[in-house]
């Protein structure tokens, strides 16, 4: 118990996730890629139900490293563009011991502060991440009773998904000295 205590509250301290954060960016720096973690920031939460019989909550959250969105005028109105991320979706065991669906989509919080401004952009941010979890993730969602829950801005415990894009130049090549015992890349 005393080992599995130290280890969870390792997990929990800041200061270990930053140093583990920094070890992942620069193992996947070597084999050419660039990694950014994409901490939420909360906004609001969305429930729902999966196929017509699971609850679900889609965390609608924020980050600056996400596009801001854009508008373009167009005939009749205008086209807006909402860049997002979306992580994949994960259980998580309620105090009841019911198990819950969680999703995160973020958003740039430009996106966010405009919702929290307009009714008719917030109603678009939330048809945005319930299309982006049902074409993402292969599930079908009530949207019908998808309701906004009042003075709640996040469900369940936040994780940071990763944004990987290849490095211009890609990986460094490895020493080719004939000894390697593993095959190449």
């Amino acid at each position: 118990r005393a080992l599995f205590a130290e280890f969870a509250a390792e997990l929990t301290d800041p200061e270990q996730r930053r140093l583990y954060e920094e070890e992942v960016a620069a193992l996947e720096r070597e084999r050419g890629v660039e990694v950014r973690f994409v901490h939420p920031t909360p906004g609001f939460v969305l429930r729902t139900s999966q196929e017509g019989s699971r609850r679900c909550y889609i965390n609608v959250c924020s980050n600056p490293l996400m596009g801001e969105p854009r508008a373009r005028a167009e005939r009749g109105g205008q086209r807006w563009e909402l860049p997002y991320s979306l992580a994949p979706g994960r259980e998580e065991l309620r105090p009841a011991g019911r198990r819950r669906l969680l999703y995160d989509v973020v958003f740039h919080p430009a996106a966010l502060r405009l919702a929290a401004r307009s009714a008719r952009f917030r109603r678009l941010l939330r048809d945005t991440a319930l299309e982006a979890v049902e074409s993402q993730c292969g599930v079908r969602l009530d949207r019908n009773n998808a309701a906004v829950l009042r003075g709640v801005s996040y469900k369940g415990i936040p994780q940071a998904p990763v944004i990987r894009s290849p490095l211009p130049g890609g990986a460094p090549k490895p020493p080719d000295d004939g000894e390697s015992p593993l095959p190449p890349f």
